[in-house]
């Protein structure tokens, strides 16, 4: 029994082992689990200022929501889903946190644009993504039509062949305890789909103490 445990172990360090990395594909990611530890990372604040994830969370229960950017019309409609629901979040005891590769001067327009109530926090580099491993390459045409079309500053990354892409985070929901610790994460490579606002609640609702 003891051997089985110690392999089941070493299973779940090992598969989220090169989580601090980027995916080749949205469908090769490996996110952080249920029952793991959310990483210190570095985030910037709406105001600027760099600060590790745990410091930003305060020790408070959260839904952390990890989106491409206010230029996705996906990602506008879900964020203002959760605005519609974040009062409910509240009096369950949660705070509602958005992050993104946005810049911090997109992520304040998104809050002024959208009337938001909760905190975003910008992810430029991707290292929050990459450390709850759901980074991941854009391909070229679509790192080019995002660049061109949309005209992203985000930095490129070079991938395993050395080509230089845009790096974009799996849409993913995680609700986190205040010691930092995950119980239900909702991860999706189809960035079109998204946890719909009443399952959140619910997952929340039977959150434990």
């Amino acid at each position: 029994m003891k051997k089985i445990i110690s392999v089941f172990i070493y299973f779940m360090l090992s598969y989220h082992a090169n989580a601090a990395s980027v995916a080749e594909t949205q469908d090769m990611v490996t996110p952080l689990l249920n029952g793991q530890s959310i990483p210190n990372t570095t985030v910037t604040t709406i105001t600027g200022e760099e600060l590790g994830l745990k410091q930003v969370l305060a020790g408070k229960k959260t839904i952390l929501f990890f989106y491409r950017g206010g230029w996705c019309p996906f990602c506008n409609v879900q964020m203002g889903q959760l605005q519609s629901v974040e009062g409910d979040l509240k009096k369950l005891g949660f705070q509602l946190v958005g992050v993104s590769t946005d810049s911090v001067k997109d992520i304040q327009i998104s809050t002024t644009d959208k009337k938001l109530s909760y905190q975003l926090l910008s992810d430029y580099n991707s290292k929050l993504s990459q450390a709850f491993g759901l980074a991941f390459f854009a391909s070229q045409p679509v790192t080019d039509r995002y660049l061109a079309k949309l005209k992203l500053t985000n930095p490129l990354q070079k991938n395993k062949a050395g080509e230089e892409r845009l790096v974009l985070p799996v849409p993913a929901v995680y609700m986190i305890d205040g010691d930092g610790l995950v119980h239900f994460q909702y991860v999706n490579p189809n960035y079109k789909v998204r946890l719909a606002p009443e399952l959140l609640l619910k997952a929340a609702e039977l959150m434990p103490e």
